[in-house]
């Protein structure tokens, strides 16, 4: 599974002109699945995630995670992150996992970012979402949890 994250000050998704998801300062997090990716992926994908440290402590260091901030979390489902783009001129999705696994795994990312956090938003799973965001920094990193055989 992959998880874009980027440090906000704010974040909103909007799906047929309606705010579905909202949040103040935390992470926006774009969530990916990928073929191969089960419930042991995203466990281990969101474990980090809630971990990273990418907040300032006092001393200006990243040293505080969401977690310890208590910021927002925004999660968004995009299969785009898992393209191939290493030929021609046209992205393959052929490594992003079928939707209806992609939607399950989704779906268990958020229930169980629901149970570990306080502050959880989403996106909508197969929507055309305009997301709007206030990168904080900017910071973003990539996060990728890879199957194990």
């Amino acid at each position: 599974m992959i998880a874009l994250l980027q440090r906000v000050m704010h974040a909103s998704v909007v799906v047929d002109g309606a705010t579905v998801g909202a949040i103040a300062a935390g992470l926006m997090v774009l969530v990916c699945a990928e073929r191969g990716d089960t419930e042991k992926e995203a466990d281990a994908l969101l474990n980090k995630l809630l971990s990273y440290r990418v907040f300032s402590d006092d001393a200006g260091k990243m040293n505080r995670s969401v977690t310890d901030v208590a910021g927002g979390l925004l999660l968004v489902p995009q299969f785009t992150l898992a393209a191939n783009t290493q030929s021609g001129t046209r992205p393959s999705f052929t490594p992003a996992a079928a939707p209806e696994l992609a939607r399950a795994l989704f779906d268990y990312f958020v229930a169980q970012a629901g149970s570990k956090h306080a502050c959880v938003a989403t996106g909508q799973f197969g929507a055309d979402m305009q997301v709007s965001l206030t990168n904080d920094g900017p910071v973003t990193f990539w996060l990728q949890v890879k199957p194990t055989i």
